[in-house]
């Protein structure tokens, strides 16, 4: 050791006696070093330099055998650098936890990190004396060294990894991969070559259209390690990179590419090496073993995709929610699937269900091919029970193969759907020879065009997946089933699905028409979710065919939301059958069971799901079609839906049919009865001639606050141009969209002196005005065309148009000024729409341009936001004067009766709410009386405030630590020491719209200083008559319905 160690030193001093102090000029005597250091103890290794073109590449050098086993890696610095703040850096942080054996070191000193870290350092020698005293330096440290090398060279990767610790592993590579890959690819896109460019181009040409080279990088990391984890399944010898191609069926196309080429190194040094580091990890896992675990721990049938799922929350847990991946569970989808068995049987005359010759079957958002697998499963089992093994072969090769067919967009999920369809059948006995392969192609579901044959690195592969996809899109297929993904924000625009969601088709109605009129809907956007474009491209297939079944799991927000229903009509134009499963389980509107107790979604999501199954049967006369409709409820907890749904198929549940009600054809249960009384009342957008949405910033954190000195403070800054784009853009969060540039904003706003003074009050949250600018250039949606009319002491009725949260309705308010659209409720679908009670003229707009329908009458002076024709219906029937203000008052004060809510909240939840008139003037004045006293509580101008409620206590600081109330001690704390006292269970409950309204003033000021405990005070006794008067209106709301005037809109 003493001899290499001064060899070493020697060659180090004369490269510093030189001059030549480069860190390259030093690698030869690291390489020479850890190269003959274990020969001397009999063990061949090799050293290998790395290429690193910048600091986000691998470490200087690699050790390892020269084959498969790697020992680890070191990382070479500049001799004179300060190691301490080495090992801080980004650069050596993300080496030293990405793989587990990394020495550091400035050619004098050592350092040696386990897994990420520091277990053992050695000095040999000192810099200074070579560079300073131009002498020699004296060998030091010699056990020391020898320590660290023999720690360092004994690495070896453990071969008891379980699930999660491989995962971790894998991820932290993967990671890793996925940066250098990047970086090469940035290399290549300005000069617009090289391998990594073409698979990049190929697939944003033929499959993403929107993907950018981050994406990229992580797509092809992914890829590349689930890729191999799923060829090491297969494998049960020695595995590398270079044997991995071995183990991908050739019949996978661009997969196959794909792993000839990491096998064949003809990748990048620098990509591979991060490769061989996977593959030495996979190759010392016990791969079986740990897809054991999953049936040990009762996980399922699905090994390699619950594995996935485990990889994905090490490697990038907001991935799943970004991506969608989110995997079926194995109950929801063998529901679907043993129900799609027996309809087959009992409405299509197959016996044999899946395992019919003429059964085609399609899943077009497959993702690792689960669906797919589970009918695989069935259909064979059901051969076998009927018809013994003898034929079993030839039934797979022969009606499985070339009958299943899946579509995916992803490459990591293809390859594991792939490489899992043939786990499977081998699991089932059946081996794949030749040209066997599952018909399961990488293409995009949504789009029609083909990918033209080009001679193109890949693109070859892409383009002979894309006909073969092209063929089964263009031909019959006979059920289609699946869990699309559901993006609200759908990445799937192009003229074709435009053209299929807004088109007609035989027997098909457009999405965007209902009763063969326009939708009217002013923003439609939630029709161009993609669960939405998956069913209109199922709907499109079995229209074409003439037969068929559709059946997927979906997000649930279809079968009620009134965006939806000419969506839902139309599939009543289609199919024969509708059988909708809703499994609820909806956290964005707090939904429980009916009994109160708690609703789980059978998915990590929010938003409730629910299973359809469309059924249509071939008929030859459609001339008297009509479409039955089946709905069922699943509440409950997760684990108990689960056991429901993997005892059940389609024959099981207890349906209840229901008859979808014109105009709105509700996929739910209602009383058509009660709905028709409620059809005959008024609707507020029948009473009112103009209303909107409230502003809409998107961008509150930055327009608004609570305090107006901060809001100041950021728009002086933002308007002052010599503060970078980017500072700004990091400091407030600010993200350019397709409405709003921030560099444009900032130049209007530099440019405009008199910005102060569009500093002004917003109503924003009950009973929480606020500060904000009001200004077109900061400001998405200002919504002037509603706007303009809130000024001088106008007021407006606020509601919504749908609701989804809280067991009861309770979505109306009142306000005044500028009004925020959340202003009842944080969620998108609840927006408030507000309806001013007047109509100001436009003094910078001709009189001409004013009048509109329903506003004949209007003159320089403001007159009602009433249709002529209300206000005089109800004065003919009343012979007397009926004001605009006891209109609004009588309105408001319908809007909170409990018996009215209670009684529509089925209606009031799709649509604005309508309102009863009375005949009966007195009771019409007693109500207007009741709605104005909420008016005056609610804008806080009300003398009855003047008696407070409650009192606030304590002593100490007025700060917002938390909200806490003691229902024994009727107190609400909001920090240790200070509380509000003789606050009553139901004032601290109370809710309005989608908010509980004490909690979400104080929520809001978390963490602040509680300004004015004294507003609290007054929230808290405008709840307390809110109360109060409710039940008043409860005692005159019955007598309300009891005759009624009809007003003619």
């Amino acid at each position: 050791m003493e001899k290499l160690l001064k060899q070493y030193l020697n060659k180090i001093y004369e490269k510093t006696k030189s001059g030549d102090q480069t860190e390259g000029s030093y690698y030869s005597a690291v390489e020479d070093l850890f190269t003959d250091y274990p020969l001397e103890k009999g063990r061949k290794t090799k050293v290998t330099i790395l290429p690193k073109k910048t600091e986000a590449g691998n470490p200087d050098f690699r050790v390892w055998d020269g084959d498969n086993f790697i020992v680890g890696y070191i990382e070479a610095k500049t001799p004179g650098i300060n190691l301490d703040q080495v090992e801080t850096s980004e650069q050596l942080q993300r080496y030293i936890h990405t793989f587990p054996n990394v020495i550091l070191t400035d050619f004098y000193e050592f350092r040696l990190y386990r897994d990420g870290v520091h277990i053992d350092s050695a000095t040999i020698a000192r810099y200074h004396t070579a560079k300073t005293l131009k002498t020699k330096p004296t060998l030091q440290n010699i056990d020391d060294f020898e320590r660290l090398a023999n720690a360092f060279f004994s690495f070896k990767l453990p071969k008891s990894f379980n699930a999660e610790s491989l995962a971790t592993q894998l991820a932290k590579r993967t990671r890793f991969l996925r940066d250098i890959v990047f970086n090469q690819l940035e290399e290549e896109i300005p000069i617009e070559k090289g391998d990594l460019y073409n698979y990049y181009q190929a697939f944003k040409r033929y499959l993403i259209t929107s993907l950018t080279p981050q994406s990229f990088a992580d797509l092809y990391a992914q890829t590349i390690t689930y890729g191999m984890f799923a060829a090491r399944t297969r494998n049960q010898h020695e595995f590398t990179r270079k044997n991995a191609v071995e183990y991908v069926p050739h019949t996978t196309g661009i997969l196959s590419d794909l792993f000839e080429y990491i096998s064949y190194a003809k990748s990048e040094e620098q990509i591979t090496v991060t490769i061989d580091d996977i593959a030495a990890v996979l190759n010392v896992a016990d791969i079986n073993s740990i897809l054991d675990q999953y049936y040990k721990q009762g996980k399922g049938e699905d090994p390699i995709m619950h594995f996935y799922e485990t990889f994905l929350n090490q490697y990038d847990p907001s991935m799943r929610e970004k991506r969608g991946v989110y995997y079926t569970p194995e109950s929801v989808v063998k529901y679907i699937v043993r129900s799609v068995h027996e309809i087959l049987k009992t409405d299509f005359n197959m016996p044999d269900g899946l395992a019919n010759k003429d059964v085609t079957l399609l899943d077009p958002a497959a993702g690792t091919l689960t669906f797919p697998a589970e009918a695989i499963k069935l259909a064979v089992e059901t051969y076998v029970n009927k018809y013994g093994e003898g034929g079993k072969d030839n039934f797979i090769r022969k009606q499985i193969l070339p009958n299943f067919f899946a579509f995916e967009l992803m490459m990591a999920p293809y390859a594991i759907g792939h490489m899992k369809v043939a786990y499977l059948l081998e699991s089932l006995g059946f081996q794949m020879k030749g040209d066997d392969a599952f018909k399961l192609y990488l293409t995009n579901t949504l789009e029609m065009d083909e990918i033209e044959k080009q001679p193109l690195p890949f693109v070859a592969s892409l383009s002979e997946e894309s006909h073969k996809a092209g063929e089964v899109k263009r031909e019959p297929v006979l059920v289609i089933l699946g869990n699309p993904p559901y993006s609200g924000t759908s990445a799937n625009v192009n003229d074709w699905t435009e053209e299929l969601l807004k088109t007609d088709i035989d027997g098909a109605q457009s999405y965007y028409k209902v009763d063969g009129n326009p939708l009217g809907e002013r923003n439609p956007k939630m029709l161009q979710d993609d669960y939405v474009k998956f069913l209109r491209f199922a709907q499109w297939k079995i229209q074409k065919a003439g037969k068929g079944i559709v059946a997927m799991i979906t997000n649930h927000a279809w079968l009620e939301n009134p965006t939806f229903r000419g969506m839902r009509q139309s599939m009543m134009n289609t199919f024969d059958k509708i059988y909708i499963l809703d499994l609820h389980g909806n956290s964005l509107k707090k939904e429980t069971a009916p009994d109160g107790s708690k609703d789980e979604n059978v998915f990590d999501i929010r938003v409730g799901t629910a299973i359809s199954v469309f059924v249509k049967e071939k008929h030859i006369d459609q001339t008297d079609h009509m479409c039955e409709v089946y709905h069922g409820d699943l509440f409950g907890l997760r684990i108990d839906k689960y056991s429901i749904l993997e005892k059940s198929d389609i024959s099981k549940i207890s349906w209840n049919q229901i008859e979808p009600n014109a105009s709105f054809y509700l996929f739910a249960p209602l009383d058509y009865k009660r709905y028709e009384i409620y059809k005959s009342f008024h609707k507020l957008t029948d009473l009112f001639i103009v209303s909107s949405m409230g502003i809409k910033t998107h961008r509150d954190n930055f327009v608004i606050d609570i305090q107006p000195e901060k809001l100041t403070r950021r728009i002086k800054q933002f308007s002052d141009l010599d503060i970078p784009d980017d500072i700004i853009r990091q400091t407030y969060s600010l993200k350019d969209n397709r409405d709003w540039s921030m560099r444009k904003a900032r130049e209007a706003l530099s440019k405009n002196h008199d910005w102060q003074n569009k500093i002004m009050p917003i109503f924003y949250r009950p009973f929480d005005s606020r500060t904000f600018i009001n200004m077109k250039e900061l400001i998405d949606w200002p919504k002037n065309e509603t706007m303009k009319h809130m000024r001088d002491d106008n007021i407006a009725l606020i509601s919504v148009r749908q609701s989804k949260t809280g067991k009861t309705w309770q979505h109306a308010f009142i306000g005044e000024g500028s009004i925020e659209c959340c202003i009842v409720s944080a969620q998108t679908s609840e927006a408030g729409y507000v309806f001013p009670l007047y109509l100001y003229p436009d003094n910078d707009e001709p009189q001409s341009h004013l009048p509109m329908d329903g506003m004949e009458d209007v003159v320089r002076d403001k007159t009602p936001n009433i249709y002529k024709k209300v206000l005089q219906s109800l004065q003919e029937s009343f012979g007397k004067t009926v004001t605009p203000e006891a209109f609004l008052y009588y309105v408001y004060a319908v809007l909170y009766s409990s018996i009215y809510r209670e009684k529509y909240y089925e209606y009031l939840k799709i649509d604005f709410p309508r309102i009863p008139f009375t005949s009966d003037y007195t009771l019409f004045i007693k109500m207007a009386e009741l709605g104005e006293r909420l008016k005056n509580l609610h804008l806080m101008t009300s003398d009855e405030l003047n008696e407070p409620v409650v009192r606030y206590q304590g002593q100490g600081e007025d700060i917002v630590k938390f909200r806490r109330y003691n229902e024994d001690e009727k107190r609400l704390f909001i920090n240790e020491n200070k509380y509000f006292e003789n606050l009553e269970p139901e004032i601290w409950e109370y809710q309005i719209g989608g908010y509980q309204v004490l909690d979400k003033y104080l929520k809001d000021r978390s963490k602040q200083k509680l300004e004015s405990p004294r507003h609290v005070i007054r929230i808290a006794t405008a709840l307390s008559k809110t109360i109060e008067i409710q039940a008043e209106i409860d005692e005159l709301y019955p007598d309300v319905e009891k005759d009624l005037i009809e007003i003619e809109i």
